[in-house]
């Protein structure tokens, strides 16, 4: 079963930076599109941004600017660098799998914790 695994959570106050890993397997990352959700609590999960095959990346307009997606073919892991982080910036953040052929299906990962001081 495919599973993506996220790390990099933590605490930072604002204005600081963190970047978040989802790593893959080689299967995953060469045949899915990736995505960045996050959730904070009562509130459904939101599309923070997007990195497809072809390496085109897309932005939700709250962190044009702020946050880097990108993908690392060496390792099969997906990032978020998070810079100029604010307190509504504090969430879980999920990657995932877009369901996209030849993507076999919309997988997620177990989340990580980002906490924003201000």
């Amino acid at each position: 079963q495919e599973q993506l695994l996220e790390s990099g959570g933590g605490s930072v106050q604002a204005g600081g930076s963190l970047k978040l890993s989802c790593a893959t397997s080689k299967y995953i990352f060469l045949n899915c599109d990736l995505a960045w959700y996050r959730q904070t609590p009562g509130k459904e999960r939101v599309l923070v941004s997007t990195a497809n095959r072809a390496d085109g990346t897309t932005y939700a307009d709250f962190v044009e600017g702020r946050f880097t997606v990108s993908r690392d073919r060496a390792t099969n892991t997906f990032y978020l660098q998070m810079n100029r982080l604010e307190a509504e910036d504090t969430a879980t953040y999920y990657c995932a799998t877009l369901e996209k052929w030849p993507c076999p299906g919309h997988i997620w990962g177990q989340g990580t914790q980002v906490t924003v001081s201000s």
